[in-house]
């Protein structure tokens, strides 16, 4: 197995963080802005839609202000069973976030640009959260032209 692995820091609170990650408002800012779903309840399905399809996130487990848990539940073959976790922990004024993508069966080329994606949208949160203002799909960075 293998993981997609990220860290940013973004000056702010955790709960500001974790709100990000757990409403559908929220997640609409900074990821695609076709989410929707119950983020903010174990159990619960978000459903995120982009151009090329999407993905279906089981919410596994909720910490405020520490952690997000899902599970992919539907979407491409690669993600199915693997899980996006959300680590979060106050460093004086910044809310770091340590992001991994995790059970990947094998390092694949859609992996890789996953992976920068991720990390686009990554910088995405961080911009909602500093400045009001993500760019979520369709307004993400495109990488590759089916995206």
């Amino acid at each position: 197995m293998v993981d997609i692995l990220h860290k940013v820091g973004i000056p702010s609170s955790t709960a500001e963080v974790y709100t990000a990650l757990t409403t559908v408002e929220g997640l609409a800012g900074w990821w695609t802005t076709n989410t929707q779903g119950v983020g903010d309840g174990v159990g619960g399905v978000l459903q995120f839609r982009f151009a090329a399809g999407g993905f279906d996130m089981k919410v596994l487990e909720l910490d405020p202000g520490r952690r997000v848990l899902w599970e992919v539940v539907d979407g491409p073959d690669e993600w199915i069973g693997t899980q996006v976790d959300w680590r979060l922990a106050q460093v004086d004024d910044y809310a770091v976030v340590l992001f991994s993508h995790r059970g990947w069966k094998e390092p694949v080329d859609f992996m890789h640009h996953c992976s920068t994606k991720w990390a686009v949208y990554l910088l995405s949160l961080k911009s909602l959260i500093e400045t009001g203002k993500g760019a979520p799909h369709p307004h993400d960075v495109k990488i590759d032209s089916w995206d």
